[in-house]
């Protein structure tokens, strides 16, 4: 899908695309509430599956990697930029304000607090990449929550690459998944939060492994909510009415990645 606006992008900013990135495909999940929620906005997405995962890289690695991902949406004049990766805006969300401080930038977080709100004292545990449960962002939210209910972190590095490799499903997922839940019985967690973007990808074998009773949060469509919210603030909501256009871009070559990508948004 390509955009088609680009001959009305220097009289009017509005009509310009909201850049969105993740360290590869998982960021479509984030993609895909914001076309749900603003159908007539243009969007660039750019997956960096050619460095996936960023969860298990040095802090340093992060922020040059996000540094980067931004400065080429920059380069395609974007008038917003989706930080729709835990890991990155972790580690890098606020050198992203303060070098694009004329545009809004928008990052996402674990959705702690709709969980932590489901029961009184509820059992909430946070699966999420290495990186984003040990960075200060995280503290300070489990800092916020942890009086309303138990909080378990549970590190889960590997799945991003399952889903990278669009095992989604099937054997190999949901034998990860068994390992990695295999201290919790049913009836111990109340809720998981979905602490990664590519996570709600396999969120039906999650659901499948873990039983009906455990509910599942992610922060998609609050980051999408937000997003909406700073660009009325900013009056940059495009005017629109028609569907917008949607572009899908990879650092990874080769037809595979393309396949996947388009598959994400469309279809799953």
């Amino acid at each position: 899908m390509g955009l088609k606006m680009n001959e009305v992008w220097d009289t009017d900013k509005r009509k310009r695309p909201i850049g969105v990135f993740d360290s590869g495909v998982g960021g479509i999940s984030v993609l895909r509430e914001l076309a749900a929620l603003m159908p007539n906005e243009n969007y660039i997405y750019y997956g960096d599956s050619a460095h996936a995962p960023y969860g298990t890289k040095t802090l340093e690695e992060v922020q040059r990697l996000t540094l980067a991902d931004a400065a080429f949406l920059e380069a395609h004049r974007v008038k917003a930029l989706v930080v729709a990766c835990n890991t990155a805006t972790s580690a890098a969300v606020g050198l992203l304000r303060e070098k694009y401080a004329d545009m809004p930038v928008i990052g996402i977080e674990p959705a702690l607090k709709p969980a932590m709100e489901v029961k009184v004292h509820p059992r909430v545990l946070v699966m999420a990449t290495p990186m984003t449960l040990r960075e200060e962002k995280f503290r300070q939210l489990m800092r916020r929550y942890e009086k309303k209910g138990e909080i378990i972190t549970l590190p889960a590095p590997g799945l991003v690459e399952l889903v990278e490799a669009g095992e989604l499903s099937g054997e190999k997922p949901e034998a990860y998944l068994r390992e990695l839940f295999a201290a919790y019985k049913t009836g111990d967690l109340d809720c998981v939060v979905l602490g990664c973007t590519h996570y709600p990808f396999v969120r039906r074998t999650v659901q499948q492994v873990l039983g009906k009773g455990v509910m599942l949060f992610d922060g998609g469509a609050g980051t999408a909510r937000e997003t909406k919210r700073r660009l009325r603030e900013a009056g940059l909501l495009n005017p629109q009415q028609e569907k917008g256009a949607v572009t899908l871009l990879s650092s990874s070559e080769g037809e595979d990645a393309a396949a996947l990508a388009q598959m994400l948004f469309e279809k799953y």
